[in-house]
């Protein structure tokens, strides 16, 4: 019975060792991940990354980790054609199969999930907000994106009509799907400004428009879009994701 509980102390002590080296391993290598990660990604800030797993140590040694969680936060992404870049509020990946070269000095994904939302501000950048010439002494131009309720963007327009600014902004409600990783807000009816009949691919020219969003970190991209409070929340997917070299 003594030598039984001596060998139990020693694994208990040594399995606690394992856990603290295993502990200490996986928080070196977040940081190191982190690092490599801001610098592929050109990134302002450094990035949170968790590796999820135990123990961590035996997956390093297999070459491959189960799970790891990036976050990301005021990602600027190209707008596309030139335009200017969008900021991304909080992009949160989850990255799945992680294998990584020898050296550590490349990792990749075999696939990732995540969410992340753009504000209704940024989006604003994408619409006609100059005056814009609608038809014959009619000009008008978004002024505010909101949200509508239901999965529903509101497109708030202003208007003048022979030189006098209508005395209230109007409103329609707008759709927002993804499609190619161009999202495309589209208006479900047509504003009346001030009673005067103006032809509906006028007045969609200022209600409807889109934005095309590349390079997301790793080449993910857009899958799913839909309104929110705070402004469009988006899901990311993709495969064979870079995370590093």
């Amino acid at each position: 019975m003594r030598a039984l509980r001596i060998l139990l102390i020693v694994v208990v002590i040594f399995g606690g060792l394992f856990v603290i080296a295993d502990r200490v391993a996986v928080n070196f290598a977040e940081g190191e991940a982190a690092d490599r990660l801001k610098a592929t990604e050109n990134l302002s800030t450094t990035p949170d990354v968790s590796i999820k797993g135990f123990p961590f140590l035996t997956q390093v040694v297999g070459g491959s980790l189960d799970d790891i969680e990036v976050g990301i936060t005021n990602y600027e992404a190209a707008a596309g054609n030139g335009a200017e870049k969008l900021r991304i509020d909080d992009l949160r990946a989850d990255m799945r199969g992680v294998e990584f070269s020898g050296d550590y000095s490349s990792a990749t994904a075999t696939s990732a999930t995540g969410t992340a939302t753009i504000a209704y501000d940024e989006l604003l950048k994408t619409a006609k907000s100059e005056p814009t010439q609608v038809a014959p002494g009619v000009t008008a131009n978004v002024v505010g994106l909101s949200d509508g309720g239901n999965g529903k963007i509101k497109v708030t327009v202003e208007a003048t009509v022979l030189g006098t600014k209508l005395p209230e902004p109007v409103s329609v409600l707008s759709s927002v799907t993804v499609i190619d990783g161009t999202v495309r807000v589209k208006a479900d009816g047509l504003p009346k400004f001030g009673g005067v009949e103006i032809a509906e691919s006028r007045v969609r020219a200022i209600t409807d428009f889109q934005q095309k969003i590349d390079g997301l970190p790793g080449g993910i991209k857009l899958d799913k879009v839909q309104a929110a409070p705070n402004g469009v929340e988006i899901t990311v997917k993709g495969s064979n994701v870079r995370l590093a070299g």
